[in-house]
């Protein structure tokens, strides 16, 4: 990747990046190393011009799957998948003078 003139690396974090919940600590512990991998790497290979990037989904994410698993799934209040993969191509594709390191994607209806 350091080879290339713009190269992205982004790794998914989930709300349990950030705090744990209680039921949820093998997912959390993952999650929480994870943020902690993609800190370390930015700052070992952000200087040599590699963006790592590591964007918290925090929601659900529209699918006939969530739907199967959660029958009252409403579409408004879930993330859409187009939406996210637009916002994944921005964070490829942002100059190095403004790169993005973390940052948080719900749909509106999510409380945080």
């Amino acid at each position: 990747m350091q080879e290339h003139e713009a190269s992205t690396l982004i790794l998914t974090g989930a709300t349990a990046s950030t705090r744990g919940s209680a039921g949820f600590s093998p997912f959390s512990s993952a999650k929480f190393a994870l943020r902690g991998l993609a800190q370390s790497l930015a700052r070992e290979f952000q200087p040599q011009g590699v963006h790592i990037v590591h964007p918290i989904i925090d929601g659900i994410i529209w699918s006939e799957r969530s739907q199967q698993r959660f029958p009252n799934l409403k579409q408004e209040n879930c993330l859409e998948s187009e939406s996210l993969a637009n916002i994944y191509w921005d964070l490829a594709h942002q100059p190095p003078s403004a790169w993005t390191h973390e940052l948080d994607i719900r749909p509106r209806s999510e409380t945080f």
